[in-house]
């Protein structure tokens, strides 16, 4: 109606996942660039369907990156591959889909990417609407996420310190690497959850365009879930925005010159 198609295959092409092709190929170079200056990207699911997966405690970004690379469902817990696998099996045989969670974790963030001086200048704002732009995409969340609102602030609240090797830290990131919309130096942890797919092997019932009588969904092909693809398409999206709030930020005209800007700027937030 408001392109005024008669045609759905019009929109559904568009709105096709084969969109976020190009979106990956950009994340490739962004992903190059992060890590010229020591920014390290990963990602990982982290609920299949109704399936949590138990994250071991304390892995650091390139663990992460090398668990769900080695694992065929991009899960960082090898105890749970088979049960997830069998799981999705399950799901096919059923003629459904499910969805599920994702986490991107971002190491090696210089402080003070993003501002709290304006909203459209906050980080993880752009983050956020980065991650829901991307297709079947449905909330997003940063730390403990959602679950703050379950919490008193006395446990949500990350805790100053200081040291001389690391100079001003956090106790513990619940926030997820974000203060005022601006990047604190902890790892980002964002997570995206990706609503099932709507193409069934057991179709639902819609309506006919012209008649308005009841009409059964037209059977396509369609995979039970796509969350492992899914989570290479959020970590280039992430990497992506990042890399250009970076850009924005260390004035540069090639690599060289970017490396000593983010190099200068953590000498002196060290030494602060």
């Amino acid at each position: 109606m408001k392109y005024r198609f008669s045609d759905l295959r019009n929109s559904l092409e568009r709105s096709s996942a084969r969109e976020t092709t190009m979106r990956v190929a950009v994340g490739a170079v962004a992903k190059r660039l992060l890590e010229e200056i020591g920014v390290e990207v990963a990602s990982h699911v982290v609920t299949f369907g109704g399936i949590d997966i138990t994250v071991p405690e304390n892995l650091t970004v390139a663990e992460i990156k090398k668990r769900a690379a080695q694992s065929e469902v991009s899960i960082v817990n090898p105890e749970k591959e088979e049960e997830i696998k069998n799981y999705i099996d399950q799901i096919k045989k059923d003629g459904d889909t499910i969805g599920g969670i994702i986490e991107t974790v971002v190491g090696g963030v210089p402080v003070g990417l993003g501002s709290y001086v304006q909203w459209d200048k906050k980080l993880d704002a752009k983050l956020a609407q980065g991650v829901v732009s991307i297709n079947a995409f449905k909330g997003v969340e940063f730390g403990v996420g959602f679950d703050a609102g379950r919490l008193k602030g006395s446990q949500v609240m990350d805790e100053i310190i200081w040291s001389e090797q690391d100079g001003f830290t956090r106790k513990t990131n619940n926030l997820g690497g974000f203060e005022g919309g601006m990047t604190n130096g902890e790892p980002i942890v964002v997570r995206g959850v990706m609503k099932p797919i709507p193409t069934l092997y057991k179709p639902l019932m819609s309506v006919d365009i012209e008649t308005h009588e009841p009409y059964k969904a037209t059977v396509e092909r369609s995979d039970p879930t796509a969350l492992p693809a899914a989570a290479v398409v959020m970590e280039s999206v992430v990497a992506t925005v990042l890399a250009t709030e970076v850009l924005e930020k260390f004035s540069s005209d090639n690599i060289e010159e970017l490396k000593e800007a983010v190099q200068s700027h953590r000498k002196f937030v060290k030494e602060f």
